[in-house]
């Protein structure tokens, strides 16, 4: 008890913060010591990947906007698969057909590789905003179908049959009762989604190399010249993306659930 108690004083930003320390230090230990002078741009130290990546104003100014380009990607992306994947859910759940001729085809799209398609889709509808976010739509749409359904059907049968002695509609149990109980499965799959469409977002861009350019098109071009600091800072700046993206999406969820068990202990 006392150690829970001891564990209990720290902040929960503290271990993740000794965590990145501890990484850090490794990361210029590897850079200085395992490395030649000559071979260091296999592994540039962290202070050069932010002078060169983020203190020049050029590089600073060309990551930013391949930055904002995936973002607004994912984030269209992710939007149109919100709406997309809770009405066919919701459909589903109320419409046991719907559900048998729905579900193969939205399993089949799980585990079709959609980046393969990617050249077919810039075939297709070329390689504009437009194709993009199709590419983050289909990556993310499953997760919000599953787990809306999931929701809805997953109901203490206990209160249906409440329900049921009030005489209420197909409707007003909808409304009243599952979409309620479902909320938790469908921020959980929103927020799973939501990963994948920043994911979609930025390894889409490796085929994206015509027009303006995406994060994942900078990571791509500065491999191709060996421009290891912009590398790192363009990788960092991805990872950050995705990162705040699951922050975000995990606040929401739990103000938004804060009165179901799930939202306890819950991940940032």
């Amino acid at each position: 008890m006392r150690t829970g108690r001891a564990g209990a004083r720290w902040p929960r930003w503290v271990p993740p913060l000794i965590v990145f320390a501890l990484v850090v230090a490794a990361w210029y230990a590897m850079s200085y010591l395992a490395l030649a002078p000559e071979r260091r741009f296999l592994l540039p130290p962290p202070d050069a990947v932010v002078r060169v990546g983020f203190f020049d104003s050029g590089n600073r100014a060309e990551l930013l906007d391949g930055l904002l380009l995936s973002a607004q990607v994912a984030l269209s992306g992710l939007t149109i698969a919100a709406v997309t994947g809770i009405v066919c859910g919701v459909a589903m759940a109320q419409a046991s057909w719907l559900e048998r001729s729905l579900n193969p085809y939205f399993v089949v799209l799980q585990t079709i590789p959609i980046l393969a398609l990617v050249p077919l889709f810039g075939f297709w509808f070329g390689f504009g905003f437009f194709t993009r976010v199709i590419v983050c739509v289909l990556i993310s749409l499953f997760p919000i179908v599953a787990n809306t359904l999931f929701g809805l059907r997953s109901v203490d049968e206990s209160f249906h049959d409440l329900f049921t002695l009030q005489q209420s509609g197909r409707w007003s149990r909808l409304w009243k009762l599952q979409l309620p109980a479902a909320l938790p499965h469908i921020l959980t799959g929103l927020r799973i989604s939501a990963g994948l469409s920043v994911i979609g977002a930025v390894v889409g861009d490796f085929f994206f190399r015509q027009g303006r350019p995406g994060i994942g098109t900078l990571i791509d071009l500065y491999r191709s010249r060996l421009q290891s600091e912009q590398l790192f800072a363009a990788v960092g700046l991805a990872s950050l993306l995705g990162l705040a993206v699951f922050v975000v999406f995990g606040f929401v969820a739990r103000r938004v659930t804060s009165w179901h068990t799930s939202a306890r202990d819950s991940l940032p």
